[in-house]
């Protein structure tokens, strides 16, 4: 998106936060970059394991240091990109405060989600203030992005007189400049190479899917699994003295491109949760452009999506590894192109119509 908007006669200040995903995993970047005509601030963060306190501390801590930078500065809109629902809210906070137009790009509906993930009793209590800060955040906006499809109803039931946008996820540039590389099974007498990378949290339910999928396929598929998450324990747990499930901590983009390229089926999983039936994973789009046979436990609006736009696909109700077995038969496996899906979501061609979205909001607020 930065690099979209660079092009225009603007100034972009980009606040985000230095890579702190993974308590067991980090890269390097710079606290601040400055270029022609973009400034970039990436706030240290406490690290975590993606429980809910430690994400509030880190939320915390973040949040004081926008505050701080943004207090004396000049802005004419405000871009706020948010899977979690108080990213969306400090930024109505900072509109507000500058008296200026937000734009929220939304990648997932967090009050629902928290209804569903968190225990009954504690979602009883927290869930009306959350969808008080929900009310406030989206009340702000003038243009709302939503990612899915899927999320159409539950926003313009709440909040009708809203405009918006329908920019999807997309394919990045890494996952487009790939070479076919053939496996190397010796080790794992030929069994064919099932891949999972990413997440492995309560929304993806992992944990609740590989061991029976594992114990059902034993002699013909062996599951590698990268990632961490807070459910990645019960998941360590759960196939503790499997010989077909190797548990890897996250890898670079460079090397997950590698990991891509070395299986022979790429597995996409969330939980059977009703909120998930309205998101559309990013995960889909990089796994699609690899060209690799794409077994999807997913519902609703995911599954409606894999199954039009992406070919040599099949999909299974989420936990059902009965039919996720009897599903996986549907799969060719070969790699097969799928250049009409990545000419119709590079994220490049996304971006730029988003941008010029952008532009053209913050030029009718500034007249």
């Amino acid at each position: 998106m930065v690099a979209q908007l660079s092009k225009y006669d603007v100034q972009i200040e980009v606040v985000t936060t230095l890579p702190n995903r993974y308590s067991t995993f980090s890269t390097k970047a710079k606290a601040y970059e400055k270029s022609e005509n973009v400034a970039v601030h990436r706030i240290a963060l406490p690290s975590h394991k993606s429980g809910m306190l430690d994400q509030i501390k880190a939320f915390y801590a973040y949040y004081k240091q926008v505050k701080k930078l943004v207090k004396e500065e000049d802005y004419q809109l405000v871009f706020a990109t948010s899977s979690r629902l108080f990213t969306a809210f400090l930024g109505a906070m900072v509109a507000r405060q500058k008296r200026i137009p937000l734009y929220l790009d939304i990648r997932d509906i967090f009050v629902d989600t928290m209804g569903d993930v968190l225990p009954r009793k504690v979602a009883f209590v927290v869930k009306p203030f959350l969808s008080v800060v929900e009310r406030y955040t989206f009340s702000k906006a003038q243009k709302i992005n939503l990612v899915s499809g899927g999320f159409k109803t539950y926003f313009k039931t709440r909040f009708p007189d809203k405009t918006y946008r329908w920019f999807s996820n997309g394919i990045d540039e890494e996952f487009l400049k790939t070479d076919v590389l053939n496996s190397n099974k010796e080790d794992m007498a030929k069994r064919l190479i099932v891949l999972y990378a990413g997440n492995l949290g309560e929304g993806q339910g992992m944990h609740k899917i590989i061991p029976e999928l594992a114990v059902a396929t034993s002699n013909k598929l062996f599951f590698r699994i990268i990632g961490d998450g807070g459910r990645k324990q019960a998941l360590m747990s759960a196939v503790e003295g499997f010989n077909n499930v190797e548990l890897l901590p996250p890898v670079s983009r460079t090397q997950l491109v590698a990991e891509y390229q070395n299986a022979d089926i790429l597995l996409l999983h969330l939980n059977d949760y009703a909120a998930f039936e309205k998101v559309l994973p990013s995960k889909v789009f990089e796994y699609a452009a690899t060209g690799k046979p794409i077994w999807a436990g997913v519902g609703g609006f995911a599954a409606e999506f894999i199954k039009n736009e992406v070919c040599n696909s099949a999909v299974f109700s989420p936990c059902n590894h009965t039919m996720a077995i009897e599903r996986f038969d549907e799969l060719e496996l070969i790699q097969q192109p799928r250049q009409e899906f990545i000419n119709k979501f590079s994220r490049s061609n996304i971006m730029q119509k988003m941008a010029e979205d952008i532009i053209e909001t913050t030029n009718a607020s500034s007249h």
